[in-house]
């Protein structure tokens, strides 16, 4: 089973869709004139814009909870993964799609705000609610509906559980037990219990009770991980050349050591870039409609910015702590044909790449780095956990529309909570190449269908340009002067 389940995760991360995921976002950059770079100051100012009304959630909240999504086991143990399979090369492939992702991040958010429904005093939205009304293509934001369903409610949240289960087990010593029951031996995961009682409290309270416990979270446990990594940083300050030309060195083959894995650097870097910042992936629009905007361009640029801080800040700071600290070396392997091709080793025995991190941070503050790593991933997974449900259960609302949502709503929460369970107890090998599966189908039909819906998201960047050009600082938008139809809820609000 595990390795059909790794075939069929080949396929979907071919070379093709590797450099498709390139494309896409250099197109998009292209054609807003770069906004990533013109308009950052414009990302920071509206990311701490207050809301004033009691519909739907601040901008900061929705940042929060799509960068609870975003900043997850990808910017821990998959940085390290990248390394390992790419070597550092892979860390500068990791950068350039997060530069080239904000553009398509921007895109599909802005289009998610464009079209989404108010339900009560919240909003929802996202791919499959654009991809109707924007596309008119209904079976193909079913499809859509249903894959993120699958992915974010059953085979993503076990690679975030199973991550914390195997940090933890790295840090304090632990294991999960096995217990005879009836003849049978089960396998019980005490960490899996505990962050399923944890997610159960903050689940049934709903989006604004996610959007709250992101909101206070997320900058804690960004903040604490970042400093430690400026810590060890400062602590090996004069080595900050050589580490970087070493990843830009090997990024092209130039640097010996790497010189046969240009591919493996690319595609791994682009790989665990877009399952750790989730650009163009389609999970990052659904918070981004649940924000309450003047105009769907302003959380567009938000929502941009969330990119560069899990990747430019989080992702490397992990790559850096790896490579300063030296926790790794290089052994020379072959591949299917026969080729010899360079892979990293971690120089630390019985440590493979899940303990990279852990392995850096100890190496400079033995007495505590496993146990800040463990601490630092629980929070990251269990943040990123929440967002999946959240994702899942706007898919659910979507195609069903009030047809008993409750009861609905109510088997997607027991599914989902035993998926996060099961991750603590499965390998991680099988938790990740399910995750791949998942993130890497939502990828391929939204990158799509973002690309059909270009013009109108042209329109509304074009719209916001000019405004702001004029000196407006909170842009109005207005779809009809546009061209833009079925966008219901600001046609209802202008009105």
């Amino acid at each position: 089973m595990e390795k059909i389940i790794s075939t069929i995760s080949s396929y979907v991360w071919s070379d093709f869709f590797i450099y498709f995921c390139l494309i896409v976002g250099l197109y998009f950059s292209i054609r807003t004139g770069f906004l990533q770079v013109r308009y950052l100051k414009d990302m920071l100012r509206l990311l701490f814009k207050k809301k004033q009304s009691e519909e739907g959630i601040s901008s900061f909240q929705a940042f929060a909870l799509a960068i609870s999504g975003r900043v997850g086991t990808g910017n821990i143990v998959g940085v390290a993964t990248a390394i390992y399979m790419g070597g550092p090369g892979a860390v500068f492939w990791m950068w350039i799609i997060a530069f080239l992702g904000s553009s398509s991040a921007f895109i599909e958010s802005a289009l998610a705000q464009v079209y989404k429904q108010r339900e009560g005093s919240n909003f929802r939205g996202g791919p499959a609610y654009y991809i109707e009304k924007g596309l008119g293509v209904k079976w193909y934001a079913l499809l859509f509906a249903i894959i993120t369903i699958i992915s974010t409610g059953f085979l993503l949240p076990g690679v975030q559980s199973n991550a914390i289960n195997g940090t933890i087990t790295n840090a304090f010593n632990y294991s999960n037990e096995v217990i005879e029951l009836g003849g049978m031996e089960l396998t019980v995961s005490w960490v899996g219990i505990v962050v399923v009682a944890m997610l159960s409290i903050i689940i049934i309270g709903g989006v604004k009770r996610l959007g709250q416990a992101s909101e206070y979270i997320v900058p804690f446990m960004a903040g604490a991980y970042i400093l430690m990594a400026i810590i060890i940083i400062g602590l090996n300050f004069s080595q900050i050349p050589a580490i970087f030309s070493l990843i830009f060195s090997s990024a092209f083959s130039v640097d010996a050591t790497f010189g046969g894995v240009i591919g493996m650097a690319i595609a791994w870097g682009v790989k665990r870039g877009i399952y750790s910042n989730e650009a163009g992936q389609g999970t990052g629009p659904h918070a981004a409609a649940a924000a309450l905007v003047k105009h769907p361009a302003q959380q567009g640029l938000v929502q941009a910015f969330s990119v560069y801080v899990d990747t430019l800040f989080v992702c490397t700071a992990t790559a850096l702590m790896i490579l300063f600290t030296n926790q790794y070396n290089v052994v020379e392997t072959f591949d299917a044909s026969g080729k010899a091709v360079t892979l990293l080793a971690n120089n630390i025995p019985n440590v493979g790449a899940d303990g990279y991190t852990q392995a850096a941070v100890s190496s400079i503050f033995p007495a505590i780095g496993n146990q800040f790593v463990a601490i630092a991933l629980f929070f990251f997974a269990f943040t990123t956990i929440m967002a999946y449900y959240y994702y899942a259960e706007t898919n659910i609302a979507y195609i069903f529309k009030g047809k008993k949502i409750k009861s609905l709503i109510w088997v997607l929460r027991i599914v989902f909570l035993f998926s996060v369970y099961f991750g603590t107890i499965k390998t991680a090998e099988l938790a990740w190449n399910l995750g791949d599966i998942g993130v890497g189908l939502m990828a391929w039909v939204n990158l799509i269908a973002i690309l059909l819906l270009s013009k109108t998201g042209m329109k509304v960047w074009k719209d916001y340009e000019t405004q702001r050009k004029q000196g407006i600082e909170d842009p109005i938008f207005e779809p009809k002067k546009l061209g833009i139809k079925n966008a219901d809820f600001w046609e209802e609000n202008n009105k």
